[in-house]
């Protein structure tokens, strides 16, 4: 995707232990980014990861977001749990380098962020590494091509 940052949608999901986090990032990116929306949890309430990850997931997929941002307490449930579905590709990242290759290797359009092991400052160093990457294409778009799972009858 080549859209300038100002006209990037993205979406943000978290479960509590990812909320605080989630409002610092949004407040953080909101002014770079065409719109932010964000598909909760909406407080620190103990709740269950996947209801957002697949809320997101679903936004990419029917395009009312280009990315997305997920966040959970160690990224790994929220970022599974966007990974069942088809055309997404969302990468677990801990620091902004990580980030970077998910973008420019496999294209990935969401970043899974492990709350408890990440500080604010890191996080938003993650968050521009991989809103300012683009997708390198080339050698990388065949295997890309081949992450999606197709079941072949011989």
């Amino acid at each position: 995707m080549s859209k300038p940052l100002n006209e990037i949608k993205l979406a943000f999901g978290s479960d509590h232990a990812g909320f605080a986090l989630k409002q610092e990032l949004k407040a953080y990116i909101k002014e770079k980014v065409g719109a932010v929306e964000d598909f909760g949890t909406h407080s620190a309430e103990s709740t269950d990861y996947p209801d957002y990850g697949h809320a997101v997931a679903a936004a990419i997929e029917n395009g009312t977001a280009d990315f997305g941002v997920l966040i959970c307490g160690s990224g790994n449930g929220i970022n599974m749990t966007a990974n069942k579905h088809a055309g997404i590709r969302s990468a677990l990242s801990w620091n902004a380098e990580v980030a970077e290759l998910a973008r420019l290797h496999n294209n990935a359009n969401i970043v899974a962020l492990p709350a408890r092991f990440i500080s604010t400052d890191e996080a938003c160093k993650i968050l521009d590494a991989f809103l300012r990457t683009a997708f390198e294409g080339g050698r990388h778009q065949r295997r890309v091509e081949k992450i999606a799972f197709e079941e072949k009858i011989h």
